[in-house]
């Protein structure tokens, strides 16, 4: 049955239908088509609908020319029915609201799909690192941490890097509760340095578990034994992409597109993926890397003719505008919502599946919850454990996801958020309404 796009919804919340061409309104018309699909009750919508709180701050900071810098910073906590608030913490000096309201949403349901006794949360401060120097980043990261003892911790709310080489925040985050509380308190800080509590993997979680999801979508949409004999485009060469793309060469696969900030480098036979990698973990960037490649802008790189298309830098990249044009087999979001809604369907009507990335970029917080159990008990697992246990976790959540998907006959973003919701929904249920 086609949906009429959020009646239902858009008259439970008394709100407009979104426009469906940014990631907060990605987000939340996912929600929304999910809850219409699954008949949720319409106390229980308005409860899941809304983040449970927002805390905005002002944060001083001493700059190094003397004078005083006030930033920003916010948490949104979204939901905490599943567990404790878990999510991501982002520097950015131009960090909006709509931003962290999307992340914590989109963990919410990342938590809910994996199995994972974490609610979602998302954070940050407004400035800009580049422009303050680390000594100014240092301070407001404490200060921020200080302003919210009172709803922070091991279980309250716990802080996630919002990109993997953002661990020494973790370990700033980690310092500054410990020292309140006069006891190491290492759990309220994930992905955080091996040497103070961090778990193994977790400097390559996202895009390990960005090749589980790819090994188990090739077997499901039949597109080939030969690993080499698929043609994959990654747009992104930081932690997420280039750590994917230098995997997927290490397991075989032909990587034939790679980009970053300053454009995209595209050779149908496939790229020296380690020699790109090299190059920009030196230099910071592929603008200078010499090879057999043609340049292109990262618009160009999306269209061109491949098996597999990752969108692992930025949100909001696919849209109505350019999904008609794609020449690909399937889409893997390495990014949070680089897909927006209305593109998701023209693609499904096209036939290509998109693999969502509350599953396909899963493994960062599946893993960070392990380091969170680990940090708990005491415990320090070896690298082949939490490997194995990430390959578990997602294949259980892919399997749940497909049954949804054809038990439902919904395209795959709807198939996971519906069973994300429902599971939500279900423990809001058990647990009933303190008042």
């Amino acid at each position: 049955m086609q949906l009429h796009e959020h009646s239902h919804s858009a008259q439970l919340s008394g709100q407009p239908s979104f426009d469906e061409e940014t990631p907060f309104a990605s987000m939340m018309s996912l929600f929304d088509e999910a809850a219409e699909r699954l008949l949720i009750e319409r106390d229980l919508y308005a409860i899941l609908r809304k983040p449970d709180r927002e805390v905005n701050m002002s944060i001083p900071v001493r700059l190094e020319d003397g004078t005083l810098g006030v930033f920003d910073g916010w948490r949104v906590q979204h939901n905490m029915g599943l567990g404790p608030y878990a999510g991501p913490f982002r520097i950015s000096g131009d960090l909006k609201i709509d931003e962290l309201r999307a992340l914590a949403g989109w963990t919410t349901w990342k938590c809910a799909l994996v199995n994972i006794p974490f609610g979602g949360a998302a954070g940050g401060i407004r400035i800009d690192p580049a422009r303050h120097g680390a000594a100014a980043v240092e301070q407001s990261v404490r200060r921020y941490a200080s302003s919210m003892l009172d709803i922070i911790g091991p279980d309250r709310d716990v802080f996630i890097p919002d990109k993997s080489a953002e661990e020494q925040y973790m370990a700033w985050m980690m310092d500054v509760v410990s020292m309140h509380e006069r006891h190491t308190t290492n759990a309220v800080g994930l992905g955080k340095p091996t040497v103070l509590g961090g778990s193994l993997g977790h400097l390559d979680s996202i895009a390990r578990g960005l090749r589980i999801v790819l090994s188990l979508a090739r077997e499901q949409f039949k597109l080939g034994s030969d690993r080499g004999g698929l043609r994959v485009i990654v747009q992104g060469a930081g932690s997420v992409g280039g750590n994917f793309a230098l995997g997927l060469a290490e397991d075989g696969y032909r990587v034939v597109g790679l980009s970053d900030f300053f454009g995209g480098l595209y050779n149908e036979q496939g790229l020296d993926v380690r020699a790109l990698y090299e190059h920009r973990k030196k230099h910071g960037s592929l603008r200078e890397a010499s090879g057999d490649f043609v340049r292109m802008s990262n618009d160009d790189l999306l269209l061109q003719d491949c098996d597999v298309l990752a969108p692992c830098a930025v949100g909001n990249v696919i849209t109505q505008g350019n999904a008609g044009k794609l020449r690909t087999k399937l889409v893997i979001e390495g990014a949070n919502g680089p897909v927006t809604s209305r593109a998701d369907r023209m693609l499904q009507d096209r036939g290509i599946p998109v693999i969502p990335a509350i599953l396909a970029n899963s493994g960062g917080i599946i893993v960070n919850y392990f380091e969170w159990v680990q940090n708990r008990t005491g415990e320090s697992w070896s690298e082949g454990i939490v490997h194995r246990h990430q390959q578990r976790f997602m294949t259980e959540a892919w399997n749940s996801m497909i049954a949804a998907s054809i038990e439902q006959k919904a395209r795959l973003h709807l198939a996971a958020s519906m069973v994300a919701v429902e599971r939500l929904a279900k423990a809001h249920r058990l647990r009933g309404l303190y008042a």
